[in-house]
């Protein structure tokens, strides 16, 4: 627990850079209110399109300190709205990501719940269908597996792996502190010769 308390000081962008594009969810999935900022580990859901009955199921069954994770690939019902949210928050998850829409954003907004997702809707989803908890997601183009640590902000969602979570987070934590101790001096000085020189092996003369 002690090492996914520590990615709640990693940037999504340090992460990015880490473990690589497919590890990044695409840029649909977005924060629905500003500051927005979570880190937790993935408790996957997956929806039958048009149907909510997992989330509201996963909500009593995610672990505190959880970011419940949704795939449903439906953007014409909520899965999920104020209530939903507040219980939610209340027993402790961290926030939702979901590859869908929600409604009661001002609810949502008011409570301070982050919610990341494609958009907001009024109509709700029906509560019929069986879908899965606790089995590999795909959401926002990331393949999730339960565990896996998510990262997100308004600058996106990065997913890690569980299995490389420790050697990510300590590469984060290095680049991190390399470059808190650089001046803007030395990283301009840094870039431009990686430039300059970029455009020398390139044939650039100008």
């Amino acid at each position: 627990m002690t090492e996914i308390k520590a990615f709640e000081d990693v940037p999504p962008t340090t992460l990015a850079d880490l473990v690589g594009r497919a590890q990044v969810m695409d840029t649909g999935i977005r924060p629905l209110w500003n500051s927005s900022r979570i880190a937790g580990p993935a408790y996957t859901v997956k929806c039958v399109p048009g149907d909510n009955l997992m989330l509201h199921a996963a909500i009593y069954r995610a672990q505190p300190g959880s970011i419940i994770v949704v795939e449903s690939g439906d953007l014409d019902h909520a899965l999920a709205g104020g209530n939903v949210c507040a219980v939610a928050q209340r027993r402790g998850v961290v926030g939702f990501v979901a590859d869908g829409v929600i409604r009661d954003l001002g609810e949502v907004r008011a409570a301070g719940f982050p919610v990341f997702s494609r958009g907001v809707i009024p109509f709700p989803g029906t509560k019929k269908h069986l879908g899965e908890l606790g089995t590999p997601v795909r959401v926002g183009g990331v393949l999730i597996n339960p565990g896996d640590i998510v990262v997100a902000d308004e600058e996106g969602i990065v997913v890690t792996p569980s299995a490389h979570a420790a050697e990510v987070l300590q590469a984060a934590q290095a680049k991190l502190a390399k470059e808190a101790e650089e001046t803007l001096d030395a990283w301009e000085a840094d870039h431009r010769a990686r430039i300059e020189k970029a455009l020398e092996e390139r044939g650039f003369g100008g």
